[in-house]
């Protein structure tokens, strides 16, 4: 199963990327988390933020394969550990790419190489789609999107 996305975005690829990666741009659109992470090939990485209980919880991790600013990310992620038991036998790999397009940038998203009956593939498939919005949404306007959650 492949899921892919495309985005265009009125920003700079360079804008983009820090939306992807800077604590303020993953805490607005990545629900609240921050990625920790050295982004560099074989580094681990995790994206951390509230959970269900107020606390800060481990909501994905994995391992970093690809990081060129504002060209590309890729890594390979797995559930946290409080969402599923056996989280670390439940992978899928994730690949943003930035584009320039005329005065804008397309982001191309993929997320594929699932693991075989993944639990949390369709749920992923709607998040993406929220995720993407409030990318593109924030890059541009610097405002996030209410989703109606508390």
């Amino acid at each position: 199963m492949e899921l892919k996305y495309e985005y265009y975005i009125l920003a700079t690829p360079e804008q983009v990327w820090q939306t992807l990666v800077s604590p303020e741009g993953t805490r607005s659109t990545f629900f609240g988390t921050v990625l920790n992470s050295t982004l560099e090939p074989g580094a681990a990485f995790e994206y951390v933020g509230p959970g269900n209980d107020g606390e800060n919880t481990v909501h994905v991790y994995g391992t970093i394969l690809e990081a060129v600013p504002g060209k590309v990310l890729r890594y390979v992620e797995h559930p946290g550990p409080s969402y599923r038991d056996n989280h670390a036998e439940l992978e899928s790999r994730v690949t943003f790419t930035l584009e320039t397009v005329g005065n804008c940038t397309k982001l191309t998203l993929i997320n594929d190489e699932w693991t075989e009956n993944h639990p949390s593939l369709a749920n992923t498939q709607g998040h993406w789609w929220m995720m993407l919005s409030n990318i593109k949404t924030y890059t541009e306007t610097g405002k996030t999107l209410d989703f109606g959650w508390s």
